[in-house]
């Protein structure tokens, strides 16, 4: 890696960022779980011995003569291993072995404390450096590609704009746009906030995280604008952020899983118009008058961070890319028995291990896009998340060809906090042509 920020911060303070907050971590929650690897980045290499030392608190006082259940197994993956250790003055340790091959071993824990269990886990890599997708390239990715992007390129960029004056600022002015993308009569939403003094700004694509959802906090993330981008914050279905809560849970309920619609077929998948409609909302930024001609930033998280990378690998404007976890990451990555991306289609669903299933998958899964990017890459990704597992965030990672770096918050789970999203913002800056 050409630049690796290991935060191995036992208890992250996150809420620092928040002086407003004068709360402790975790937030109000009478337990804290410590646990502590015997390398302070979390890492080791193949064949290297791991230990944890567990601590646990309740009201900040260590709990003695605690009983702690432990499992031990892969990212993701059945415990193959399992024991109890009895806290001494709050603290135990535990040996969790070592794995043969890169990958992490995640330690799940349970205590009962006053007839109430609590729960926690800490993974730990070992060479992640060095793991690599199970998902294979097709030979006619980039033309398959080609021509959906062709297809796509001939419907008519139609779009609406309104004034959204309740998610402005002093500084920027917010905007609810309806983009026609994929094929005439499909649309997609989403808020534009741009700096109200007259001048050249880079854009910035913000594609969502998974879920049939709305745009719930467009002013979240003003200081994009407020410090000089224009920032376009997407949903992908059709709904209208604006929308009543019961016409949004009538219309959303029709939707199913998105995520599996058509995924027997590689040209039928639902994703192909979710990877498309970005690609036109790049057309329509690189349209305003106000955009200054150079830069093109895709940035995201989750099922966003994903979007992000595949637009990146998509779009030659696109000049740099920021993802934290992303998801839809080497997704049949079970199949070498371990961990895959979000949705976990091998994991949590019936039915999906089919070749046409698997091939479909190869056309749509971020690792290849990520092979085709060129442009500066900047990724964020924590040890302790389930839904976008460590495992395939390394990988995504590992295939880049690009530069790239990395900020590796190994207590995260599936979150990031704002000081690290307000940093995103900060590197975008550093990278402007």
């Amino acid at each position: 890696m050409k630049k690796i920020l290991n935060y191995a911060v036992v208890c992250l303070f996150w809420l620092a960022a928040l002086p407003l907050w004068a709360e402790n971590y975790p937030y109000r929650s009478d337990v804290l779980w410590v646990t502590v690897p015997d390398h302070a980045d979390w890492l080791y290499e193949t064949g290297e011995k791991a230990e944890v030392e567990v601590q646990f608190y309740k009201y900040g006082i260590p709990q003695d003569k605690v009983e702690v259940t432990y499992e031990i197994g892969g990212d993701m993956m059945p415990a193959d291993k399992s024991g109890t250790v009895t806290l001494k003055n709050g603290r135990a340790v535990i040996s969790l072995g070592t794995m043969n091959q890169p990958g992490f071993l995640d330690c799940r824990l349970s205590a009962t404390v006053g007839g109430k269990k609590y729960n926690h886990h800490v993974k730990v890599g070992f060479s992640p450096e060095k793991l690599q997708p199970y998902t294979k390239l097709p030979a006619d990715f980039n033309t398959f590609w080609e021509k959906n992007l062709a297809e796509a390129a001939k419907c008519p960029m139609k779009y609406t704009i309104e004034p959204a004056p309740e998610y402005s600022s002093e500084k920027s002015d917010c905007y609810l746009i309806k983009l026609q993308c994929f094929r005439p009569g499909s649309y997609v939403y989403g808020y534009l906030t741009r700096p109200k003094a007259s001048g050249k700004y880079p854009v910035v694509l913000c594609p969502p995280g998974a879920g049939v959802k709305t745009i719930k906090e467009p002013k979240r993330h003003i200081y994009y604008a407020d410090e000089g981008c224009i920032r376009l914050e997407m949903e992908i279905h059709g709904l209208n952020p604006t929308m009543s809560g019961e016409e949004f849970k009538e219309i959303s309920s029709a939707f199913g899983n998105y995520l599996v619609n058509g995924i027997d077929n590689r040209d039928n998948y639902y994703m192909k118009k979710v990877y498309m409609a970005c690609v036109r909302a790049i057309d329509y930024l690189t349209s305003l008058p106000d955009w200054d001609g150079k830069n093109v930033i895709v940035q995201g998280g989750s099922q966003g961070g994903a979007l992000a990378l595949i637009t990146a690998g998509l779009d030659k404007r696109v000049t740099a890319c920021v993802a934290n976890h992303p998801a839809l990451s080497d997704m049949a990555g079970y199949k070498a028995g371990r961990a895959g991306g979000y949705p976990h289609l091998f994991k949590n669903y019936q039915g999906m291990d089919t070749p046409e299933k698997i091939n479909t998958l190869a056309y749509y899964d971020v690792v290849n896009f990520a092979k085709q990017i060129k442009v500066p890459v900047y990724m964020t990704w924590g040890y302790n998340d389930n839904t976008c597992p460590p495992t395939t965030s390394y990988i995504v990672y590992n295939v880049l060809d690009c530069p790239k770096e990395a900020l590796i918050t190994p207590i995260n789970e599936h979150w990031t906090s704002e000081a690290t999203e307000y940093g995103h913002l900060k590197w975008i800056q550093k990278h402007l042509k």
